[in-house]
């Protein structure tokens, strides 16, 4: 009888873990790109840390033979879609997301033919595969500059997010938006009540909110802005306390870049970690060891869907 075969994998409890992905980096040629919402060692083990619009303009520039990208789905495909020559990996395959999933590209292509002649605006947390169906990708950072782009008499279909379409429409004046009526599970579980109560309690603080949020508490914000626009308000602003109301993860630099502010994460409406998105919190630094060390898993595009997807990306990091 023959013996089996013996087991490679490592106990990964003995690895100085940090040590061997910054080892790993340098033997693969290899570049860590994290998303803010990411958990806290995965940022501080990453090249670049930044918003979806930061790290598609760094997926761009990079020279890495490697990219590794602590995200979710939708963004490790832009990466590729900008690198289609480069090793694309995503330590869990299953960090997917709501707006992306809400959103198949069927009943997108349907949606679209219902309004022939319009421009297709598609927010950036969308598959590669309505990017390719669509006229430009914008991000939270860029989505007024590139919606105030487009000619007035323009129709404009704006797709998945509802509430940063509407956002978009409240700042351009385009009230004449079409929105498909998607929705981020983190941004839109934030509690009216429960924000109204922490402003009572902390009545010198500021509200800052991400536009994914629902109107009712982007009424209530003194600051609205992408994670990247969140985190430079908190750094810049002369106010000592913040009400975050965003995905968690960005409190990682905040804390790092105000230390002496005082961050509170606005509550969910249930008593649970809904605040953090599940899909972000997938990715741990095992997966990227791993990931790393096996060259797995890959992403993969077909090339006529990559260079579809590229002509509207493209669009956007111009106008950026």
């Amino acid at each position: 009888m023959a013996s089996p075969a013996p087991n490679l994998t490592p106990d990964l409890s003995t690895l100085d873990l940090d040590e061997e992905i910054r080892r790993l980096k340098r033997e693969r040629n290899a570049v860590i790109l994290a998303h803010y919402y990411q958990e806290s060692e995965i940022q501080d083990l990453a090249d670049v840390i930044g918003d979806s619009l930061q790290l598609a303009q760094a997926a761009q520039k990079t020279t890495a033979d490697v990219i590794l990208f602590a995200g979710v789905h939708f963004m490790a495909e832009t990466a590729k879609i900008l690198n289609p020559e480069r090793i694309v990996l995503v330590p869990d395959m299953k960090a997917g997301c709501s707006l992306s999933d809400g959103c198949p590209v069927d009943r997108f292509k349907a949606w679209k033919a219902r309004h022939p002649g319009a421009v297709v605006v598609s927010y950036i947390n969308c598959s590669a595969a309505v990017k390719a169906e669509s006229d430009y990708i914008v991000t939270s950072s860029n989505a007024v500059k590139i919606v105030n782009s487009i000619p007035r008499e323009q129709k404009i279909l704006f797709a998945p997010d509802k509430n940063l379409g509407r956002w978009v429409a409240k700042q351009t004046g385009r009230d004449d938006l079409v929105l498909w009526q998607g929705s981020c599970i983190v941004h839109e579980t934030f509690s009216l009540r429960k924000l109204e109560d922490i402003r009572i309690a902390h009545p010198e603080a500021k509200v800052i909110a991400h536009p994914e949020c629902e109107e009712p508490l982007l009424d209530r914000a003194d600051f609205i802005g992408s994670t990247a626009a969140l985190l430079r308000y908190v750094e810049n602003d002369n106010a000592r306390e913040f009400i975050v109301v965003t995905e968690s993860g960005i409190l990682h630099q905040m804390q790092k870049r105000a230390p002496g502010k005082t961050l509170i994460p606005a509550p969910p409406l249930a008593n649970c970690a809904c605040n953090e998105c599940p899909f972000m919190r997938l990715n741990t630094p095992e997966k990227v060891y791993l990931a790393l060390r096996d060259l797995e898993p890959r992403l993969e595009m077909a090339e006529e869907l990559r260079a579809r997807a590229q002509v509207p990306i493209d669009r956007m990091l111009a106008l950026s």
